[in-house]
């Protein structure tokens, strides 16, 4: 029985690429890659000679049953075009897949592009929303946006060239004049970490010709003391701070800080939700 092995690659920088990511694509049996011709050049680079296949977002369900095949005679590495596989980028059926399957599935950690951007952003790293691609019609990108609009989370998107200015104009007009960290082709030769608010970015990425991928860390709802979260916002809050090691008490404390709600109450349902 073999291992899936899930590759981070670099997101840009060549030299972002592990010993170990390069030791496991070496060993395993084949490789399933998003684009078998962007693989294959970083393959060359590293004098890897590992059989490849394609496993895309069209072909994903149809080539489940030919690797697991593969599973049973050995390891597989799964990568993607760039970054953390199965991170806005195909996987998720395959791990299922093969976990149904009692194959052992682990990671070979490395770069991750929205990771990446939100550590540099300057803004809050403890909790973030992360939301991948906003959707391409105007309609649904303003009601994604409007779902997000009350969360106290860093938020974190990924956008493309063709929607960059669009998507920063609905941020400013659905959530405000936030901070915002705009990151441009992150860890390559033109790359730009644009920080300031969210209208300052409209008018910077309307003056050019936006090129290269994009990452948007946008900061969080911030409440004032006339403002209290929904018992929907806290429970999410609640939830994602039971995830660290702090104490009932300590998490009591901080949310009471921020929610306007009292720290017996938040103890209570902490309890609740254990």
């Amino acid at each position: 029985m073999g291992t899936l092995y899930l590759v981070a690659t670099p997101i840009g920088n060549l030299e972002d690429m592990s010993p170990r990511a390069i030791r496991v694509l070496r060993e395993a049996n084949l490789i399933a890659a998003e684009d078998t011709r962007h693989t294959g050049k970083l393959l060359k680079h590293f004098q890897i000679e590992t059989p490849i296949t394609s496993y895309f977002e069209h072909n994903k369900l149809n080539k489940l049953d030919f690797i697991l095949g593969k599973l049973l005679t050995g390891d597989v590495a799964l990568v993607s075009d760039a970054g953390t596989p199965a991170v806005n980028d195909p996987g998720y059926e395959l791990v299922r897949a093969a976990l149904a399957s009692n194959h052992d599935v682990r990671p070979v950690p490395g770069p991750s592009a929205p990771i990446t951007a939100l550590t540099v952003s300057g803004l809050p790293t403890d909790s973030f929303l992360y939301l991948g691609y906003l959707p391409h019609k105007t309609s649904e990108r303003h009601k994604r946006l409007e779902e997000v609009e009350s969360q106290p989370y860093t938020l974190v998107f990924l956008e493309s060239p063709y929607r960059i200015v669009e998507s920063l104009e609905d941020i400013y007009s659905i959530l405000g004049d936030r901070k915002i960290c705009v990151a441009r082709e992150m860890t390559k030769m033109f790359e730009e970490y644009w920080r300031g608010n969210a209208s300052g970015a409209v008018q910077y990425f309307k003056s050019q010709a936006p090129r290269g991928e994009f990452t948007l860390v946008v900061d969080g709802k911030k409440m004032d003391g006339s403002q209290k979260w929904t018992e929907a916002q806290l429970q999410m809050a609640i939830e994602s701070e039971l995830k660290s090691e702090k104490s009932a008490k300590d998490i009591s404390v901080e949310l009471a800080k921020q929610s306007g709600w009292n720290k017996k109450e938040i103890y209570t349902l902490i309890n609740q939700s254990k």
